[in-house]
């Protein structure tokens, strides 16, 4: 995460590898204090083995989950703008969604295809995805996800029309509540020329085709 200062993970794995995570000492020292009474107050005992590192776990989990936040959408697709005499629509689709819900925080997972017509600029297309994270990365409501991705694709890169299908299942309503296990959201959002019956159906079937 931006300015966090590297704590090693000092548990090795497989063939010596050590896991380096990025996180302020402070800051889990804080929040896992937080989690600590939590698991007081469910009725568990913090000092017992099994439970004896989980808050300062939950905590790097949480800040990882979250590191949205520290990062800059637009900043990503300036970094790998560039002109192209191209105008026909640019997709990428099935990019996985891993965010949290922001009413129970748990997590919400999917698909996202997202899909734009170039106005004299393209982007790097690993760009997308990084974008889709960015936003992914907060806590989050579906709905907000789908247009936050679309506003910034806009707005950056100017294009004739941006196009946002997201497809994700939600472990607030699987886990809890009307424990729907397989049921599956899917929200969308469209600019400019997405906007047209004809280019939305083509980008919608594009997106549910498989190539072979």
């Amino acid at each position: 995460m931006t300015d966090h200062d590297e704590i090693p993970d000092r548990d090795a794995g497989i063939n010596g590898y050590q896991k380096i995570d990025r996180y302020n000492p402070e800051l889990i020292a804080n929040l896992s204090g937080h989690y600590h009474e939590v698991l007081k107050e469910i009725g568990e005992d913090p000092n017992r083995e099994g439970l004896l590192k989980t808050p300062e776990r939950i905590a790097k989990a949480m800040l990882y989950l979250t590191h949205g936040y520290d990062l800059d959408a637009k900043e990503i697709l300036n970094s790998a703008m560039f002109k192209e005499e191209y105008s026909q629509m640019v997709i990428v689709k099935d990019i996985e969604v891993y965010s949290m819900c922001e009413h129970h925080m748990l997590p919400f997972f999917g698909k996202a295809h997202v899909a734009y017509i170039p106005n004299g600029y393209v982007v790097g297309l690993s760009k997308i995805p990084r974008v889709v994270d960015v936003f992914s990365r907060r806590l989050q409501v579906q709905e907000r996800l789908t247009n936050e991705i679309r506003d910034c694709i806009q707005q950056t890169l100017n294009p004739i029309g941006v196009g946002v299908v997201i497809e994700c299942r939600h472990l607030c309503m699987s886990m809890r509540g009307v424990q729907k296990q397989n049921s599956v959201t899917t929200t969308s959002a469209f600019t400019g020329e997405f906007l047209k019956e004809k280019t939305r159906t083509e980008f919608l079937n594009l997106i549910s085709s498989r190539l072979s």
